[in-house]
């Protein structure tokens, strides 16, 4: 039990940076996509960037972080651990980044189609989420302290 402890652990930690890596990339791009609505040649190549890191790099990279996340879950005691604050922190801000994570597709689906409702400042703003999740889930993981 402890190999598969180590490995889904491994596997957990690379998903994760890769998850986001793209998290954090994807709002800059939204920014570039904005800023640039009036270069059409600009923007086709950003739509594309946009397509193949959030298909290609993070809706896979959120799954395998859920799938093995779900894993280390149930070796480490499954449901005895919410008697933990850290664990409900932690989990708070995992639901924030799905929600993140989703609200990015639609984002990149109005700006595919022209969408214009929100601007390269929002995008900006936006861009920090990921980083403040990350920041409080490191936090609580790292220092149960409570």
């Amino acid at each position: 039990m402890q190999t598969l402890y180590l490995w889904l652990k491994i596997v957990h930690i690379l998903a994760v940076i890769s998850w986001m890596a793209a998290l954090l990339y994807l709002p800059r791009l939204f920014v570039y996509h904005r800023e640039n609505h009036d270069k059409p040649e600009f923007v086709a190549v950003v739509r594309v960037q946009e397509a193949r890191l959030f298909n290609g790099i993070a809706t896979p990279a959120m799954v395998l972080s859920i799938l093995s996340g779900l894993g280390l879950f149930y070796i480490l005691g499954g449901l005895d651990l919410f008697h933990y604050g850290w664990v409900h922190l932690k989990l708070l801000f995992v639901l924030l980044l799905l929600h993140f994570h989703f609200m990015c597709r639609k984002w990149m689906r109005a700006l595919k189609n022209e969408g214009t409702y929100k601007s390269s400042r929002f995008f900006r703003v936006m861009n920090e989420v990921p980083t403040a999740c990350m920041a409080v889930i490191v936090f609580a993981v790292v220092g149960k302290f409570f």
